[in-house]
């Protein structure tokens, strides 16, 4: 099973993956009206991704306040939210990933963590972060726990009854949250660590807490520690998050799905949800948004080279002087590229469209979206690792040189370890495909 799988997603057309089990595309679509789209465009062509993470996080402020994009967006206006990260996702070659994480990370994993998991004065809450254009991690990942090991939580929050407040600890440096996007600059923190209660461990939970005061000045309580210098990126701040006995009041628990009753009792509000279960919602938002900024990515890399070869004469007997896009290896590489992408733009969009449905009913995917979610995102990225590679090797010196694109290839590396590794993916699905074995 565990081949086949890998066969329907490196293999096989997309289409015979999970097509079968997909249902038809989805009724409900909103039209995003063209200026909205000519703004949005304005905005993305205005960051700037030459510069450092105070910028880069006063570009989003800027953003955030202006109103272009809501807090809401991924529940009221979710075509909105995933073509927002394609128009960003086509500055992808001259941008690199900085930008594009800091933006998901803003609007998918931490408002939108809130948005889906916060009561109805947690979501009041995000309209006056918006205007004040206040900033957001989400501490999930940790050192012992990276993308490789999958959901792993080992921050603990012990509930103190006496008091009523949670208690958020690092039992030790492997729990340390690792690779926070946002956390050195952030003002906000979605934190999710394991909650306990008297003598209940009742799961991983998310709490949202300010993670600075009125000064700026880090709470109390919680240590950070830069991730340091990257080969790419650096307009973006990741950081390791430790927290020493930080104590969180009751609200900030995200209460929609659980809470803590009058006798300090946890009580879960909805049966058969767990709210660890709908933390991982975010995660199929955030593989679409992942699947669609790869395939821009490797878009504008190869209209850029195409615009370059067109125009690059080579060396031909009889005083011939052919484009360099005719040369045999190159053109065939170009077709197979535009056919690849056709076909991967149709299945990333039809996922897009059943979970913008999902989305804006407040209804959960079923399974054979969720797979169909990760087929997207596994082949997306990975086929354009492949390819952006094979065309590097076609190009010669121009890859080499700055402005071309190439400088930012390790972008799609991004893209393979977010939202979840490719490889754990894999054997994830083939997991769930042996559980339906009878």
């Amino acid at each position: 099973i565990a081949c086949a799988v890998a066969r329907a997603v490196h293999g096989a057309p997309v289409r015979a993956a999970t097509a079968a089990t997909m249902r038809p595309a989805a009724a409900r679509r909103l039209i995003v009206s063209s200026v909205w789209v000519d703004d949005f465009k304005a905005r993305c062509e205005a960051i700037k991704g030459d510069v450092g993470y105070e910028e880069s996080a006063l570009q989003l402020r800027e953003l955030i306040k202006s109103g272009a994009l809501r807090f809401t967006a991924l529940r009221d206006e979710p075509e909105k939210f995933f073509l927002a990260h394609r128009l960003l996702g086509m500055r992808a070659t001259e941008l690199g990933p900085g930008f594009g994480i800091r933006f998901t990370v803003q609007f998918n994993l931490f408002a939108g963590t809130v948005l889906g998991l916060g009561g109805p004065e947690q979501l009041a809450a995000l309209e006056e972060w918006q205007e004040k254009g206040v900033l957001g991690c989400f501490a999930l990942t940790e050192k012992l726990a990276g993308v490789n090991s999958g959901l792993v939580v080992n921050t603990q929050a012990t509930f103190d009854r006496d008091r009523r407040v949670f208690v958020l600890t690092t039992p030790d440096a492997g729990a340390e949250k690792n690779w926070i996007s946002q956390g050195w600059v952030a003002d906000k923190a979605v934190v999710v660590a394991n909650l306990t209660v008297g003598d209940d461990a009742v799961g991983p939970h998310a709490f949202i807490m300010d993670f600075r005061n009125g000064d700026g000045e880090v709470v109390p309580g919680v240590r950070l520690t830069d991730m340091g210098r990257k080969t790419i990126g650096n307009d973006l701040d990741n950081a390791a998050i430790a927290f020493d006995g930080v104590e969180l009041p009751e609200s900030a628990l995200l209460n929609r799905y659980c809470e803590i009753d009058a006798s300090g009792a946890y009580r879960q509000k909805v049966d058969g949800i767990r709210a660890f279960d709908m933390i991982g919602q975010r995660l199929f938002s955030g593989r679409v948004a992942v699947a669609q900024a790869a395939l821009e990515y490797r878009r504008g890399l190869f209209a850029k080279t195409r615009a370059y070869s067109d125009e690059k004469a080579c060396w031909a007997p009889k005083g011939g002087r052919p484009p360099l896009s005719t040369i045999p290896q190159l053109r065939a590489l170009y077709e197979e590229e535009a056919a690849r992408g056709a076909e991967l733009d149709a299945f990333v969009g039809q996922c897009e469209r059943e979970l913008s449905e999902r989305l804006a009913a407040d209804a959960l995917p079923d399974a054979a979206l969720i797979e169909a979610i990760a087929v997207a995102k596994v082949r997306a990225v990975d086929e354009s690792i492949d390819l952006a590679f094979r065309l590097k090797q076609e190009v010669g010196s121009y890859a080499l040189m700055a402005g071309s694109g190439f400088e930012q290839a390790d972008f799609l590396q991004c893209c393979k370890f977010a939202e979840g590794d490719s490889r754990v993916l894999m054997l994830k699905m083939a997991r769930d495909r042996l559980r339906r074995v009878p």
